[in-house]
């Protein structure tokens, strides 16, 4: 890897750090559950931010595979607790 991305991919996982520090602050003192939720759906993809660097970093594809499959999953967990906070049941 060169010094220049592995500044740039230095910096960036700073950055990444800093606002997955800032949701999380903000889904254990969100005031409402519908901040809750944007802050995780948030966190989820600070984490496949995460992930993707990490991947970059080593130099290999696996890790962008699991960035995919865990903003898939992460997707349908938002639907799923948007729709128990407004429907109160997510099985109809």
């Amino acid at each position: 890897m060169t010094p220049v991305l592995s500044a740039a991919v230095a910096f960036t996982t700073a950055c990444v750090s800093i606002a997955m520090l800032l949701n999380l602050f903000r889904l254990l003192r969100g005031p409402s559950g519908a901040d809750r939720i944007l802050a995780l759906d948030t966190l989820t993809i600070n984490v496949i931010a995460a992930i993707v660097l990490f991947g970059i970093s080593q130099s290999t594809a696996a890790y962008f595979e699991a960035a995919l499959l865990l903003a898939m999953v992460g997707f349908l967990g938002t639907v799923a607790y948007c729709k128990f906070l407004l429907r109160g049941d997510i099985v109809e």
